[in-house]
């Protein structure tokens, strides 16, 4: 396949692309890294599209003070679908430097792979979509339309406030999410799923100060074990969560997630068991899961003999679709407020929310994509759910009712996204860029010519 032999020659250019994305400490969080991080990384995106045709590629400022590099690429050819390109510049902050085998922010090949912060999530993303380009060169068949946002994992929202102020510059029929990936290196998949969120800080106090434990001890009530208490309440011995009102019995009809690969992919330690009574499929995508993100209270180190007079909790409520994420907070609120032990005093607040996503997958630009992965993987296209949350998929459904959002990209266990040595299979950037060159040819002459 030309196409095929084509990429295979841009794959030095695009590793070279990578290396100077990689190098840009493109955090959003001035607390953390400075703010001209991600305003190189904006200009650097922007540059790079505008070489390609989006000779209208410009930064448009979001409501949190984020850049997003908006541009577009009309096609000559009339009555061809338009699609629009999304990705992220933005990384995760990389942690503890001491766990990186490799420098965090300088590309480095190892047993095959690339490693770096934002390799796989999301900087790989966004050279394959330009190594795509690159590889059709003049001869793109639909019309393009392209968003890059500066803010996607600090969750701030800024291009979720900015979609539908901005319906018509971002209108099209079909919209490639690029920020999720495969179940397997060279296993080509949709995800067609994705859990929604409810965070919540639930703060107990109990005493008015820190009591010596000998002398109040047993008669004192102690607010972390009345927190323990509280939070061994959302789950059951089998590792399900049990909030009331939610139902923990969802079945997953997607594609499976073999148990022993999740056990490899999920680093599980020997003789530990998997959660739940369901698949891992069902536990991951089809049922609600709470996570203990973080607990207020004296560290082991240091500690006094003293009764805890005040602890506090930060939890993380994934949620399936067809669940109301403010029921969902509701619900788990009033659990933690019901089970709270001694009168202890319970103050509970949503720190943030998000609804869980399901795409249609019945349209023209799900039909180009199966044959696209087909033809790049030599394996037919599997459809996954994500436990991770994408709030602006919401925003595109609900701004754009009818369009087809497919999410697709270079990611998957190995790449390890969000946690020290985060790395991407260079094999995903050349297929994924196949995939949406291919796609691309295939749904010009398949896909809608009405703007969704």
């Amino acid at each position: 396949m030309e196409l095929r032999a084509r990429i295979a020659e841009l794959m030095s250019p695009a590793r070279s692309e990578l290396a100077d994305l990689v190098a840009i400490k493109s955090v959003a969080d001035a607390r953390q890294f400075p703010v001209e991080e991600c305003e190189r990384a904006a200009t650097w995106v922007l540059d790079r599209f505008a070489e390609l045709g989006f000779a209208d590629a410009h930064l448009e400022e979001t409501a949190d003070g984020s850049r997003a590099v908006v541009g577009s690429r009309p096609c000559s050819t009339p009555d061809v679908p338009t699609v629009l390109l999304y990705a992220h510049y933005d990384v995760q902050p990389p942690l503890d430097d001491d766990a990186w085998r490799t420098p965090p922010f300088e590309l480095t090949e190892k047993d095959g792979r690339w490693f770096g912060r934002g390799t796989a999530d999301c900087k790989g993303n966004i050279v394959a979509h330009l190594t795509a380009l690159r590889a059709l060169g003049e001869n793109v068949p639909v019309n393009l339309k392209l968003v890059v946002e500066g803010s996607e994992e600090q969750g701030t929202g800024g291009l979720e406030a900015f979609v539908p102020d901005h319906a018509e510059l971002l209108r099209a029929d079909a919209i490639l999410v690029c920020d999720t990936g495969n179940a397997a290196v060279g296993h080509p998949a949709a995800t067609v799923s994705l859990r929604g969120m409810v965070n919540v800080v639930v703060t107990v106090e109990a005493l008015g100060t820190e009591l010596h434990s000998g002398m109040f001890g047993g008669a004192a009530p102690d607010a972390l074990a009345a927190l323990v208490a509280m939070l061994g309440s959302l789950r059951d011995e089998q590792g399900n969560t049990t909030i009331k009102g939610l139902d923990n019995t969802g079945t997953w009809s997607g594609e499976p997630y073999p148990p022993e690969q999740f056990h490899s992919d999920a680093t599980v330690l020997d003789g530990v068991s998997l959660l739940g009574d369901g698949t891992v499929s069902d536990m991951l995508w089809a049922r609600p899961a709470v996570t203990i993100l973080g607990i207020d209270c004296p560290p082991v180190v240091g500690s006094a003999s003293a009764i805890v007079p005040k602890a506090a909790a930060r939890l993380n409520l994934r949620i399936p679709p067809g669940t109301d994420p403010d029921q969902a907070g509701t619900s788990l609120i009033d659990q933690l407020r019901a089970t709270a032990p001694w009168g202890v005093q319970v103050t509970a607040d949503i720190e943030a929310a998000g609804a869980p996503f399901k795409a249609e997958i019945d349209g023209p630009a799900y039909t180009a994509m199966a044959a696209a992965m087909q033809e790049a993987y030599g394996l037919p296209m599997a459809t996954l759910g994500q436990g991770g949350s994408i709030p602006l998929c919401n925003v595109f459904a609900d701004t754009y009712p009818g369009v087809e959002l497919i999410l697709i990209g270079v990611e998957e266990p190995l790449a390890l996204i969000h946690a020290p040595n985060e790395s991407v299979d260079p094999s995903e950037i050349a297929n994924m860029a196949l995939t949406e060159a291919r796609f691309l040819q295939h749904y010009a002459t398949m896909g809608s010519t009405k703007p969704g």
